[in-house]
């Protein structure tokens, strides 16, 4: 390794060291004051990431915690999903995904502290928000208002949760991680939906949890007139500029959802926010006084079964630090943990210092907290120009600030960090089709169709789909029955009459006489949606049957127990006795479908039903049957999902959550075509693949696949600060590591990888983005030469940004600002491909991944 390398390297340690030094192990008592949070009696700067336990398995747990620690968090949050621990009034369930307090300790293990948001309505585009279904069945309930049945089932589940904490002294004052607890949601969105009564509960809502448990304190995000003692927060992307503060002078300021991307539902095109906004974000709002940021998410993971709320995609917020997968997402992971890194370096300024705002123009100014007895100095200098750089003077000396951007100056004089120059690596993601575990031997099985004669009227209209499925299933049966005769349906063979449904949701399948007809459904902003599809209809007595469905449970809006869904309005159009209403025509029901009946997902119960061989395109509304064996080595594994449209995934019996690849966004593309296996539901060897179908299916195109980051790249420029490793604070004073201050192309590979090819190397002006780089007009011809020679076979390197190195005084372009773009392939050693009998991962199914 290289001596820049190791003096960069001994600096990352020194990052940990000041971003968890905060960590305290035993009772500690937890207060507040207008600056930050206290820990016995100490204010601290807290960096936070939203990691959700029951959306990712407990054996990734431990890896995704480390990568948070890592990422320079020492703070992680998490809520509290009541439907998930009480699926059923009055059994709990704290195992397997749900062992919140395994998940908890396992927090602190890893020296870091815990935010537990409570709830019991979360949002998080969870299944009902989080509220199990059994408590829309309550008499007379009104959800998220002052109405007593709602308040005594939420402090009797508020109650429990403090209770088990307390037991399990996971609260700080007991020894515990958790520091902070948050008790409803969002509120002020709906509040004045319920006028005083909203005012009410909010005031008896906060008031309930003070007297629970006192020993934290309690935070209200997006609540206005949080109560004291009650802490009121902010959420959104901005809140350095959106936040109006603390609504008392003695309440700190905390962001407790900082948004690193868009969550998406189904028909969405692609989501992003860049690195360099983010920390924008982060650096402006600690400027402002900002104690504690949280990353909603940092780790977003994969909604499991049917837990997404309505149309929501089963990856959760993939563009997060750590992708769904928990996979590192370069930059983003990388340079908000160096903006962590340069606020810590000003850790005791802001927290100690005095504050003062130079505002020098609409978009100029340079906030600078001063304690100038004790020579403490950091300095924020904003450039909030969206399109034009500027240079500008502060204290005798002159700083370039590009567009949009912050610098940050631990010491009042030097730039460490800037937010929109990006010294951290980028990647791309590559889904590489694995060798093992893709020979695959498709059977079918077709879902047998109901009619009135199996499922006969039992009430004279069809039922509200929420209240029939009861949140056990996605799936309801309809059926009904009508008779015509001959001079009922038109004479000529170009007219037919026309099956009409309006729906109040989600989707639906027709059927007519076992035959099917089509399929429509709604949107997450439109529920509701209008079926109509000729149909051949034969003398004597016809059997509809319509198979409504639903894609997950509301999660959010006032009065979520009147939401309704299914299928409302029945007719028949074109007939030559005109048009019928089947609507009160009395109508069979069936809750489930038999392939979930006998749980055919399952070993045991997929030898309960007669499977035939797949051949060609399969039928809607099939099930479908393959073996795998288990992929080769130790990376995350996915099923892509080509060839399918609509229904739902079990590996060896569990959920992999919903697919919809036949509902395209805007750009042409499925939403969401991978889907995450974790490893721990697959066996040592075969596995049990099945598939729910709706739509017309091709599953021999279905691949598995596996999972990494292993095209790594860096791209950096002239105009960057010296790497943010390059400086540590020593005695309160900025301290260099590295004698020589200048940007470098710092690369290093995941789990323990070397760098196996460099693919493009350019000084000059380079254009595109990790894994898909394009040269510019201006090049050095020797840069792929230059950077095999630090790079290759290592496991990390460094190149610097020097122009003679690259140049040789031979500058072919000298008034061009040169970039020094660098893209290199990872692969395992020889001796760790032998060990995990891993392949080179050449076979690359689709490399192209976001480097956000």
């Amino acid at each position: 390794m290289s001596s820049p390398l190791k003096l960069l390297c001994i600096s990352f340690l020194s990052i940990i060291t000041i971003v968890s030094a905060s960590f305290i192990q035993g009772p500690k008592t937890v207060t507040y004051d207008s600056r930050s949070l206290l820990i016995n009696g100490k204010r601290e700067l807290f960096f936070s990431g939203s990691i959700h336990y029951p959306r990712s398995v407990p054996e990734e747990w431990p890896e995704i915690l480390d990568r948070a620690k890592h990422g320079g968090l020492n703070l992680i949050q998490t809520y509290v999903f009541w439907n998930g621990h009480e699926f059923e009034k009055g059994q709990s369930n704290f195992e397997g995904r749900y062992d919140l307090v395994r998940f908890l300790r396992l927090v602190q293990e890893k020296g870091m502290y815990a935010t537990l948001r409570v709830g019991p309505f979360i949002q998080a585009e969870w299944n009902h928000g989080g509220l199990p279904y059994w408590l829309r069945e309550v008499p007379d309930i009104i959800f998220r208002s002052n109405n007593e049945p709602f308040k005594t089932h939420m402090t009797e589940y508020v109650s429990s949760i403090i209770e088990k904490m307390k037991q399990e002294k996971l609260f700080a004052p007991e020894g515990g991680p958790i520091i902070l607890a948050q008790i409803e949601n969002e509120y002020n969105h709906i509040q004045l939906a319920y006028e005083h009564e909203g005012d009410s509960y909010v005031q008896w809502a906060a008031k309930m949890a003070v007297s629970l448990y006192n020993g934290v304190p309690w935070i209200m995000c997006k609540q206005k007139d949080a109560p004291d003692p009650v802490i009121n927060a902010c959420n959104g992307r901005h809140c350095g500029d959106t936040f109006t503060g603390p609504n008392k002078p003695y309440k700190p300021s905390i962001w407790t959802e900082n948004w690193t991307a868009q969550y998406r539902v189904f028909g969405d095109p692609p989501s992003q926010r860049s690195a360099e906004d983010i920390a924008f974000s982060v650096a402006r709002f600690f400027s402002k006084n900002g104690s504690l940021v949280n990353y909603y998410m940092y780790h977003g993971g994969t909604n499991f079964g049917r837990t997404t709320s309505a149309f929501t995609t089963t990856c959760y917020y993939d563009e997060a630090p750590l992708d769904s997968y928990g996979l590192q997402r370069e930059p983003k992971w990388g340079h908000l943990k160096d903006v962590h890194k340069a606020l810590s370096l000003c850790k005791k300024a802001l927290l100690n210092g005095e504050h003062t705002v130079q505002k020098i123009s609409q978009y100029h100014e340079i906030i600078v907290y001063e304690k100038k007895e004790s020579n403490f100095c950091a300095a924020f200098i904003t450039n909030n120009h969206t399109k034009n750089p500027k240079v500008i003077e502060f204290r005798g000396s002159s700083y370039y600030m590009p567009p949009r951007s912050i610098s940050i100056l631990p010491d009042c004089r030097t730039v460490v960090f800037n937010t929109q120059n990006i010294a951290a690596q980028h990647n791309s993601r590559n889904f590489d089709k694995s060798k093992a575990a893709n020979n695959h031997k498709w059977e079918v099985y077709s879902e047998p169709i109901p009619t009135s004669k199996e499922l006969p009227p039992k009430q004279k209209i069809p039922a509200e789909l929420y209240s029939l499925l009861k949140d056990t299933t996605d799936y309801g049966w309809y059926t009904t029955s009508v008779e015509f005769g001959p001079e009922d349906l038109p004479k000529k063979n170009e007219i037919s009459p026309v099956l009409r449904i309006l729906s109040l949701g989600h989707s639906l399948l027709a059927f007519v006489n076992g035959q099917y007809v089509g399929s429509n459904h709604g949107s997450h902003e439109e529920k509701g949606f209008e079926f109509q599809k000729p149909v051949s209809f034969k003398v004597g007595i016809n059997h509809i049957a319509i198979l409504a469905s639903l894609v997950g449970l509301p999660d959010s809006g006032a009065y979520m127990e009147h939401r309704y869904a299914g299928p409302k309005t029945i007719t028949i159009l074109g007939l030559n006795s005109g048009t019928i209403t089947l609507t009160a025509n009395g109508w069979g029901h069936q809750v489930g479908l038999e392939g979930e009946k006998h749980a055919i997902f399952s070993e045991e119960g997929s030898k309960k039903v007669e499977w035939k061989d797949a051949k060609g395109h399969g039928l809607p509304l099939s099930w479908y049957k393959t073996n795998f064996a288990t992929p080769e080595g130790k990376c995350p594994i996915a099923i892509r999902m080509t060839g399918m449209g609509k229904g739902m995934i079990w590996v060896n019996g569990e959920s992999l959550g919903r697919h919809w690849l036949s509902y395209l966004s805007p750009l042409g593309k499925p939403t969401q075509s991978e889907y995450h296996i974790p490893r721990s539901f697959l066996k040592p060897q075969d596995n049990l693949l099945v598939i729910l179908e709706e739509d017309i299916a091709h599953p021999e195109n279905v691949e598995i696949v596996r999972v990494n980051r292993d095209t790594i790249c860096s791209y950096i420029t002239e105009n960057h600060p010296p790497n943010i490793k390059s400086w540590s604070s020593k005695n309160q004073k900025l301290t260099p590591v590295s004698p020589n201050l200048t940007p470098a192309a710092v690369l290093k590979c995941p789990n323990q990888k070397a760098i196996k090819a460099v693919e493009f190397a350019s000084f000059g002006d380079a254009l595109g983005f990790c894994g898909e780089f394009i040269m510019g007009s201006c090049h050095a011809p020797s840069s792929k030469k230059i950077v095999e020679q630090y790079c290759l076979g290592k496991g990390s390197c460094a190149v610097p940004m020097d122009k003679a190195l690259f140049t040789n005084g031979k500058d072919e372009c000298p008034n061009a600002i040169k970039t020094l773009a660098i893209q290199v392939k990872c692969g395992p050693s020889r001796d760790e491909k032998d060990m995990n009998n891993e392949d080179d991962g050449d076979d690359v199914v689709d490399g192209k991944g976001s480097s956000q």
